[in-house]
Order: C-alpha cells, then sequence, then structure tokens
C-alpha cells in the first residue's frame, strides 16, 4: 500500500474501492509494528480499530459514511478516551482508566475517524525532547539518535512515520510545533479558546490547547474544521462560529512581519538563519510586503512563559497524591508521608523541578515580585504581539533554534527550555500558530518555518500556508 499523505488520496481510493478502511488499518498496525523501536505508541487498540474499520466499510458499502471515514489517528497521552487508560506518561496516574472522552476525540470519532492507539509523551507536557517520559523516550523517526521534538514527539514520530495519518497532540508552549519542525510535518497551535479542552489533562490551564499533527495543511485543517467550536462542558471554549478551512483560497499578496534580529542572533543554528533569509527573499520575489520588526519585550518572553507555566503546573497538579486516584507509595505510614512519597516516587525530575519552581513563585513572599510581574509582562507580550498584527497580515519566524539534537545531549534544564525559544510568544498572547517543514540541514534533518497570525484567524492562517507549502513539495 502507498504512503497516503492526505485524506482526500484515501477517500478517493476509497470510493474507487482500491482499498479499505480495513486494509487502511492493517497497514497502518504494520507499520507501528515495524516501528517499535521508535517507542511512539504507549498503547495500541489493535482490535478495537480493526472492528471500528469492518463497520466503517460497511456504511461505504450503503453510502452513509461520515465525512472523515477513512482518517486514521492517533491521541496523545494526555488526552482522554473513555475506557481507556490515560496517564499523562506517568508513573502518578499508572493504571488510571478514564470516565469519558475528549470533545475533541468524541468529535473526530462522530464523523467515522478511527483511533488507532495512544502515544508517548514528555511527562504532563513537560519537555522539549520526549526524554520525560515513564514510558521511555521516543525516537526520531529520521533519525534514531535523536529527540523527536517535545511534549508531544510520540504524536509527531507517529505521523512522521506512517504510523497513523493525523495525530492530536497537545501545545502549551510549542509541543505540537516543536516536535513537527523536528519531524518534518506540519503542526498547529490554534488560537487559545478555538478547541475545547474537555478531557485535556491540565499542566498550565491558561495556556494549554489541542493541536493537529498532518503531514499537509489541506488535512489540518480539515481536523481543527471537526474538532473546532463552542462547548457546553468547557468554560473557556469559544463561541465563535467556525468558518469552512477547507476551501480558504491564498490572497495574491500578504503584509508579513519578520524579526530582523533572528537573522544575527547567535543562538541559532547557521542553516536555520540561512533558511529563513531564503523564505524572506522569497515571498519578497512573490511580491509580498514584508515588514521589518523589533520586538521590545524579546528577552522577557521564555521567563514570563516559565513563571506563569510553572505557577498553574504546582497549582495543577496538586490534585495527585495519592489520595483520590493513582499511584500510592508502598512506604506510606503515616498521611504526611504518604503525600511525600507518593509525589515524590511518583512524579519525574522535570515536572517536581516545576512544581518546586511554580510553588515558590506562588509563595506569599514572592508572589508579587514574581507571579504578579508576570502576568502584567504576559499583557505587554500580547498587546506588542497584537499591535503587530493590527498592521501585518503574519508574523514568520523559524519554529526552533535548532534542528532535531542527539539524544541526551541536553543535560541542563536551561538549555532544555531555550528550545522553546521561538514557540512560546504565539502561546503568550493566545493566537494561531502553525510549523511548515522548509528545507533541511546539512545532516538531512528538517528545518521548520512557523506563521503566527491574529486571534481567531485560521482561515488566514492556513490560506497563506499553502503558499510555504507548495514551495516545499
Amino acid at each position: 500500500m502507498k504512503d497516503y499523505h492526505r485524506l482526500d488520496e484515501i477517500q478517493q481510493d476509497l470510493k474507487q474501492n482500491r482499498i479499505t478502511c480495513t486494509d487502511l488499518v492493517a497497514y497502518y498496525l504494520n507499520n507501528i509494528e515495524q516501528g517499535k523501536s521508535l517507542n511512539a505508541f504507549v498503547e495500541v487498540y489493535a482490535e478495537e480499530a480493526r472492528d471500528r474499520a469492518k463497520e466503517i466499510d460497511q456504511k461505504l458499502s450503503t453510502d452513509t459514511a461520515g465525512p472523515l471515514a477513512g482518517l486514521i489517528f492517533g491521541i496523545k497521552d494526555l488526552i482522554c478516551y473513555q475506557g481507556h487508560q490515560v496517564n499523562g506518561s506517568s508513573k502518578i496516574l499508572q493504571g488510571f482508566e478514564s470516565q469519558f472522552s475528549a470533545t475533541a476525540v468524541e468529535r473526530l470519532l462522530a464523523m467515522d475517524a478511527i483511533v488507532i492507539g495512544r502515544q508517548n509523551c514528555d511527562e504532563f507536557g513537560m519537555g522539549s525532547s520526549n526524554e520525560n517520559s515513564a514510558h521511555g523516550h521516543v525516537n526520531n523517526p529520521l533519525d534514531e539518535t535523536r529527540v523527536p521534538g517535545g511534549s508531544s514527539g510520540g504524536s509527531a514520530a507517529a505521523v512522521a512515520a506512517n504510523m497513523c495519518l493525523v495525530s492530536l497532540g497537545t501545545d502549551t508552549g510549542g509541543s505540537v510545533r516543536q516536535p513537527a519542525a523536528f519531524c518534518g510535518i506540519t503542526g498547529l497551535k490554534p488560537t487559545y479558546s478555538r478547541i475545547s479542552r474537555w478531557g485535556l489533562l491540565a499542566y498550565a490551564s491558561s495556556f494549554d490547547t489541542i493541536g493537529i499533527f498532518s503531514k499537509s495543511v489541506e488535512d489540518n485543517a480539515i481536523v481543527l474544521q471537526a474538532i473546532a467550536g463552542r462547548d457546553g462542558k468547557d468554560a473557556t471554549c469559544s463561541s465563535r462560529s467556525v468558518a469552512d478551512f477547507r476551501t480558504v483560497q491564498p490572497e495574491e499578496r500578504y503584509k508579513v512581519a519578520y524579526f530582523k534580529g533572528l537573522l544575527d542572533h547567535q543562538g541559532i543554528q547557521p542553516e536555520i538563519r540561512d533558511h529563513y533569509q531564503q523564505l524572506i527573499n522569497e515571498l519578497k520575489a512573490a511580491g509580498h510586503e514584508l515588514v521589518e520588526c523589533e520586538f521590545p519585550y524579546e528577552d522577557y518572553i521564555l521567563p514570563t512563559y516559565y513563571i506563569l507555566t510553572t505557577a498553574e503546573a504546582s497549582t495543577n497538579l496538586s490534585r495527585y497524591d495519592g489520595v483520590h486516584y493513582g499511584y500510592r507509595s508502598p512506604q506510606t505510614e503515616d498521611l504526611e508521608s504518604m503525600y511525600k512519597l507518593s509525589r515524590t516516587e511518583g512524579f519525574g525530575d522535570e515536572v517536581r523541578r516545576r512544581i518546586l519552581l511554580g510553588t515558590f513563585v506562588l509563595s506569599a513572599d514572592y508572589y508579587d515580585a514574581y507571579f504578579t510581574q508576570a502576568q502584567k509582562v504576559r499583557n505587554l507580550i500580547k498587546k506588542a504581539t497584537e499591535n503587530i498584527l493590527k498592521d501585518c497580515d503574519f508574523i514568520i519566524t523559524p519554529t526552533t533554534p535548532t534542528t532535531a539534537f542527539e539524544q541526551n545531549s541536553h543535560n541542563s534544564p536551561l538549555e532544555m527550555y531555550m528550545a522553546d525559544l521561538f514557540t512560546v510568544q504565539a502561546s503568550i498572547a493566545g493566537i494561531p500558530a502553525i510549523s511548515l517543514p522548509y528545507g533541511k540541514d546539512t545532516n538531512q534533518m528538517p528545518i521548520g518555518m512557523q506563521i503566527m497570525s491574529g486571534a481567531f484567524e485560521e482561515e488566514k492562517l492556513f490560506a497563506f500556508s499553502k503558499i510555504l507549502e507548495s514551495k516545499t513539495r
């Protein structure tokens, strides 16, 4: 069977009776088995997927199948699926079975998509390399000595390795866009509140979004179309109407902002700087207006993000205490030791580090000095970003400062946090951003370019993304 890149190719072959959904599921299950060394999947729903495929094949034979028949997708191990385990790739939730499904999963299943399994990730979404998982690290399918990015590394690797057509990941500060760049695929973080967070294990609630991995802009738009929109189960979910993202066509000319400082930034891999300059030149040559910008709060973006997200993580993860559900230390002697030991043994190093940082910035003595100030700076960053996007249609940056790095090569937490350097701005501002593959470095590892647009302007974002996608096909 050929490697499919788009749903329309699959559905055309289904219509012509060249393949069946049963064939598709068997193909992806075989790829999952062959690619076990990637450690992309925590759990594979093999029999369930086969049974579901038979049901949809029957619907296809009577022309009653839903619009997403033929779409095989995976879900990050932070997204709930009723009757199946979800543990955020953490020992603290070992064996926990979800009592309900995430709204995003429900909506895809209602349109006859097939979920094939649960995918590995950094514990509770905290990491940029997928080396912080209780299930072991994930390998990059393009070079297994390198990381796939994080925290949604398993979801990105699965799409890149043809283990499913699409994956649902989560993006708090770049956890969809960064692994998409490292694995050479498309990754979208939509506007905050565009997709319901119902059924998503919380890390930092004012940042968390469900994002989409695909091999094409078109499929990303199709999936967003299916899962976006109002949800009464999530009070933070937007009630804005959802445009038809699938039919949008690009305009002839856009006004695009870029940051000149990134062309001289010493922390950026030279090949990525070169590709960034190449993109700017190509867009100018195509008739688009490129506007050179400076960002006044550049040095404050990453510290602001980590102060606020660790604070929210400290609060959100306090529910995992060894009392209500999940892991409880067998060494417990009394109530205090149960709390301490269960959380110490149940959480990994990075999660413990962020909980401690978050607890510190929320403490009475430091709350105003850190958390309150970070909230003020967040507002400044948001307004400055919005001001650029009032004048320009888009902002373009590299997705990451480097291509995929080798396993165990980033020993310093600060060094690892720098991998989020360009992605956190969109997360702080709550705007949509997409990463697209744009060339390779000398080691043949993919380079990603990021496009940001104004809030709820995914329709325009997809249109412009098609222009860049056409340059890399």
